[in-house]
C-alpha cells in the first residue's frame, strides 16, 4: 500500500482501475473540446485563418464530437468506479471491459485522424461507412456507429451482471434499467431514409432522448451515489428522486422531444406538446441535490470532499439554469419560431452541457483524486487552502457563463433583425451578421473561451496535485 497522499492504483478496486482509463480518455477529449472550439470561433470572426488547412467545418464537428465521446467515457467511468461498492461485489466480465475500453479508445483515435485528413470529398456510400455520415452531432461513420453500441452492450452487460449477483439497491434498478435506452436509442440513428422529415425525425430520437432523456437520468445515478459519499446523505432520499426523475422522463423528456418538430414537417399538435412539456426533465435532479443538502443540516455541512461537492451544487445550479431556464426559454413555439437555429440555441446548448453534465464528470475526477490518494481528506483545511480549485471552480463557471451571455446577445440580434424585421430573408442574415452587437458576441464568446481554456489547465494542475501533503485520512459520514 502507498503512503497516504501518493498517488498509486493499488488504492483502487478493479472498476475503479478501468474508471480511471475512461477518465483519462475523458480529460484528452476534453482538452481537444476546448481547443478545437476555440479554433472554430476564431475561424467565425477570422474566415480565412487556416482555410483550406483546417476548415471550420472540421473544427466544430471535432469540437461537438469530442464534447459527446468525453462526457459519455465520463459517464462510463463514474459508473464503473461506483459500481463494485454500490454491488458489493467484483465487477462481472472485467477484463471483456478492458478489452472494450482500448478498442474503443482506438476508434475516437482512427475517427479523429480520419476527420483531419479527410475533409473534403465525394459523398458516396463508402463515405458514409468509413469517413462520416454527414449527419450534425452523430458524424461518425457506420462502423463506428455499430462500435459504440457494441462498446455500450459490454458495458451494460458489466454493470447488469454485476449487480444480477450482488446487492442490488434502487440507483441500480434505475441505471440498469437506463443503460438499455442508452444502447437502443443510438439504433434510431443507424438507418438512411430518403425522406428529410423521417430521417430528422429519428435524428432527433438520438440527439435529445440521449441528452435529454437516458443521459439525465444516468446522471441522477451517478450524483445519487455522489452525495452519499461526499454528504452522508440519506440513501432513501436520493432514490426517491431517482424514482421521481424516471416518471417525469416518461412524462416529459420523450414529450419533450417534441419541441424539436416544430419545423420538420410533423403535424401541428407537436407544437402544443412539445411546447409545454421541454422544460420539466431538470426538475429531479436539482430537487435531489437540494434535499440531500438540507437533510445534511445534522453534520452541519460537513463533507469530505470540498471541490467534489461545489461541482455538485454547480451542476445542480447549471442543470437548472441551462437545461430549465435557458432552454425553456426558446423552446416555445411561439418564441422558437424567431430564436431556431441562431446563437440563441448555442446560448442554450453551452450552458446545458457543461451546467449539466461536465460538472458532474469534475465532481468525479475530484473523488477518483481522493481515493488515488489513499481516501486522504479533501475537505475543510487543504495544506494550500485549496486555491487551485477554487480559481479553477470560478474560472470555468465565469468563463461559460460569460460565453453564454454573449451568445444571447449575438442571437437576440439574429432573432430581431434577421427573423422579426427581415423576415429570414438571405439579406436579413447578413444584415444581422455585419451588426455590432452580433459582432461583440461573438468577439466576447472567444475572449470568454479563453477564460475557459485557463480554467481547464488550472484544473488539470489541481487535480494532479490536490490533497499531496495531506496527512489526514477521510472521515466517513453516516448517513442521517
Amino acid at each position: 500500500m502507498a503512503a497516504l497522499g501518493e498517488i498509486s492504483l493499488s488504492n483502487l478496486n478493479g472498476g475503479q482501475k478501468l474508471a480511471v482509463k475512461y477518465y483519462a480518455m475523458a480529460g484528452v477529449l476534453f482538452a481537444a473540446q476546448i481547443l478545437f472550439g476555440l479554433l472554430a470561433g476564431l475561424q467565425y470572426l477570422m474566415p480565412d485563418f487556416l482555410f483550406g488547412q483546417l476548415d471550420f467545418s472540421i473544427n466544430r464537428m471535432v469540437h461537438i464530437n469530442a464534447l459527446v465521446v468525453w462526457l459519455l467515457c465520463g459517464f462510463i467511468g463514474s459508473v464503473y468506479w461506483m459500481l463494485e461498492e454500490e454491488a458489493q461485489r467484483p465487477v462481472v466480465g472485467l477484463k471483456l471491459g478492458n478489452l472494450v475500453f482500448w478498442a474503443f479508445a482506438a476508434a475516437v483515435t482512427i475517427v479523429v485522424i480520419v476527420y483531419l485528413l479527410v475533409q473534403t470529398g465525394r459523398g458516396e456510400v463508402a463515405t458514409i461507412w468509413l469517413i462520416t455520415e454527414g449527419r450534425e452531432y452523430i458524424e461518425a461513420p457506420r462502423w463506428a456507429d455499430i462500435a459504440i453500441v457494441a462498446s455500450v452492450l459490454v458495458f451494460f452487460y458489466n454493470v447488469a451482471g454485476t449487480f444480477a449477483k450482488g446487492r442490488y439497491t434502487g440507483i441500480a434498478g434505475v441505471l440498469v434499467l437506463d443503460l438499455i435506452a442508452l444502447f437502443g436509442l443510438y439504433l434510431a440513428g443507424m438507418f438512411f431514409t430518403p425522406n428529410v422529415s423521417i430521417d430528422q425525425f429519428w435524428w432527433w430520437w438520438v440527439i435529445h432522448l440521449w441528452v435529454e432523456a437516458t443521459w439525465e437520468v444516468l446522471v441522477g445515478c451517478i450524483l445519487a451515489y455522489a452525495l452519499i459519499k461526499t454528504l452522508g446523505a440519506r440513501r432513501e432520499i436520493v432514490e426517491t428522486w431517482l424514482y421521481v426523475e424516471v416518471a417525469l422522463m416518461f412524462g416529459s423528456g420523450i414529450l419533450g422531444l417534441g419541441h424539436h418538430y416544430f419545423w420538420i414537417g410533423t403535424p401541428d399538435y407537436w407544437l402544443s406538446i412539445g411546447g409545454f412539456f421541454s422544460a420539466l426533465e431538470p426538475i429531479p435532479l436539482v430537487a435531489m441535490v437540494v434535499h440531500a443538502v438540507y437533510d445534511s443540516g445534522t453534520h452541519k455541512m460537513q463533507n469530505n470532499n470540498h471541490p467534489a461537492f461545489a461541482w455538485i451544487i454547480a451542476a445542480a445550479f447549471g442543470n437548472f439554469l441551462g437545461a430549465g431556464v435557458w432552454g425553456f426559454m426558446h423552446t416555445l413555439p411561439q418564441i422558437n419560431l424567431f430564436t431556431h437555429g441562431t446563437q440563441w440555441t448555442a446560448s442554450h446548448g453551452h450552458l446545458a452541457f457543461f451546467g449539466a453534465f461536465a460538472t458532474v464528470n469534475i465532481a468525479f475526477f475530484y473523488l477518483a483524486m481522493q481515493k488515488l490518494r489513499g481516501e486522504v481528506w479533501m475537505g475543510a483545511g487543504l495544506p494550500d487552502r485549496g486555491w487551485k480549485w477554487k480559481w479553477s471552480f470560478a474560472l470555468l463557471n465565469i468563463g461559460m457563463l460569460g460565453m453564454t451571455v454573449a451568445l444571447l446577445v449575438a442571437g437576440y440580434v439574429q432573432s430581431q433583425i434577421e427573423r422579426a424585421i427581415g423576415g429570414s430573408s438571405w439579406s436579413a442574415y447578413f444584415d444581422a451578421q455585419a451588426h455590432p452587437w452580433f459582432q461583440q458576441g461573438m468577439w466576447w464568446r472567444e475572449v470568454f473561451g479563453v477564460v475557459i481554456l485557463i480554467g481547464v489547465v488550472l484544473l488539470a494542475w489541481d487535480l494532479l496535485t490536490v490533497g499531496r501533503r495531506e496527512t489526514r485520512v477521510i472521515q466517513t459520514l453516516e448517513p442521517a
